[in-house]
Parts: structure tokens; sequence; C-alpha cells
């Protein structure tokens, strides 16, 4: 796992100071394990990789909020997402496709299960895989 100290730099750098110095600063004895986790693990392990730049990062980021209805996190991240390069243009696309995809798998597998039960069938509408 990486180093909170690591983690702690990467989020200052993703997030800014003043959204890290106020998450510090509402951190209680409660909430202290959580956000030394979230640090450590998020930040300090998975953000400090070099396999995926900061803005891919970021794009990933954002999809995967908006599809779980992240909206407190989604903003932040929209900052975030800023800050690593992104123009207002970009994430917008990011958006638009994530809208399409976050509703369109499950779809997508459900036609492929229904063709290949209708070519069991011996439908013959049913021929092929869907594309998607």
């Amino acid at each position: 796992m990486g180093s909170y100290e690591d983690g702690m730099r990467v989020r200052r750098e993703v997030l800014g100071d003043a959204h890290v110095d106020a998450a510090v600063a509402k951190t209680t004895e409660f909430t202290a394990p959580f956000q030394e986790y979230i640090t450590t693990a998020a930040w300090g392990s998975v953000w400090t990789r070099d396999g995926l730049d900061r803005r891919t990062r970021s794009c990933l980021t954002l999809a995967l909020l908006t599809a779980l209805h992240c909206h407190d996190e989604l903003a932040m991240h929209v900052r975030a997402a800023i800050h690593n390069g992104l123009t207002p243009a970009e994430i917008g696309e990011v958006l638009l496709h994530t809208g399409v995809y976050a509703g369109v798998p499950a779809a997508n597998k459900a036609f492929a299960v229904a063709q290949h039960t209708l070519a069991e069938l011996g439908e013959t509408a049913a021929t092929g895989e869907p594309d998607g």
C-alpha cells in the first residue's frame, strides 16, 4: 500500500490545499481512520501509479462518480479535473459518453442473453451478436 505522505502530496496536488485543509480540519476521532484510509489507499496507492496519467484518472473518476450518482464527490472531481488539465468541453464529453454507457451495458448484456436464447429456440431472427 502507498504511504500516507505520498497520498497527502497527491491529494493536495489534485484537489488543492484549500479542499484538503478543510477536510483535515473536519476530521474527528470517528472519521480519522477513514481519512487515513482514503489518503493512503486511494491517493497514495492508486493515484500515484504510473500506469495512467492524471487526466485519464480524472476522466475515469468523473465517469464512475456520474454512474454511481455521487454528486458531492463529482463536484469535487470536476474541480480536480480542471486542475489536472481537462477543459470544460472535455469534461462535457466525458459526461456525455458516460450518459450513454452507464445505462447501456445492462441492456446490452440482456440483448446478448436474449439473442442467444432465441437462437437456441430456433428463432431465425436471432443470429450473431449485437454490436455494442
